[in-house]
């Protein structure tokens, strides 16, 4: 398949899949919920933390996440007081643990009364040509208090040769605009031609398969090999064929 036939095929996959239909059967159903900035962005960052395993599973648990939250995540996050953190002892989802959530919870608290937000804290470090910089960045300062060392691994780091796939996934959802009511595109200080594709299993095999990708294992070398093949196909949407990679994976078995 030649350079043009091949994004014409994806293109058709991106419009088949980036449908408001898909909300229905993935995690971003979650942060769909919500209608104020803060609570979209820190109920898609908590979903995308525990992103990892059976889609059902993962749902399920970060609906229960928002109840523990009173679904209200930013003022709960807010003005929760130490007394309000012992209902979150018995969660799990794997190996993210009550005690990795209420980390989360304060290292949020901070991020938003000490970095001015998500998106503020993200939109700082958008000099290079990705944002994988950004997000080892955002890890530094979401850990610069007082923390649970076990609670680091559940925040990928680039700079480790870590493709991030579930940080990637959440930037997808807040600053890419789809226009089809999908992706949020709330974050407009960042632009959708700095994010990189959230990589897996699924989307790697496709990428494989369509020789999009050469390298076998699903790191940050990969991930920058991907970067680059995507931007050939669309420099200012990159990341939208992460729908087309992502349901001929999981809905066609491609």
């Amino acid at each position: 398949m030649n350079q043009k036939d091949l994004k014409e095929f994806l293109d058709t996959k991106v419009e088949q899949y980036n449908h408001p239909r898909f909300i229905e059967s993935d995690p971003i159903q979650i942060p769909h919920q919500f209608s104020k900035k803060e609570d979209i962005e820190i109920a898609g960052f908590l979903t995308a933390t525990i992103a990892w395993g059976n889609r059902k599973s993962i749902i399920n648990n970060a609906y229960k996440m928002m109840h523990l939250l009173e679904h209200s995540p930013y003022d709960f996050i807010i003005n929760h007081k130490d007394s309000d953190l012992d209902k979150f002892h018995g969660f799990v989802h794997r190996t993210f643990n009550s005690d990795d959530f209420i980390q989360f919870i304060k290292s949020l608290k901070h991020i938003y009364t000490t970095h001015n937000g998500l998106e503020a804290i993200f939109s700082k470090h958008t000099e290079s040509q990705t944002l994988q910089y950004a997000i080892h960045q955002f890890k530094q300062s979401f850990f610069e208090i007082e923390h649970l060392e076990r609670s680091k691994k559940h925040v990928s780091d680039p700079l480790k040769n870590s493709a991030a796939k579930r940080i990637n996934m959440f930037l997808r959802w807040m600053v890419r605009q789809d226009h089809n009511g999908v992706d949020f595109g709330i974050w407009e200080s960042i632009s959708p031609a700095l994010l990189s594709c959230p990589l897996d299993v699924h989307s790697g095999n496709v990428a494989r398969k369509l020789k999009l990708l050469k390298r076998k294992q699903n790191d940050g070398k990969a991930l920058l090999e991907l970067d680059i093949s995507l931007r050939k196909l669309d420099s200012n949407d990159p990341v939208k064929y992460d729908f087309a990679l992502f349901g001929l994976g999981v809905f066609e078995n491609f």
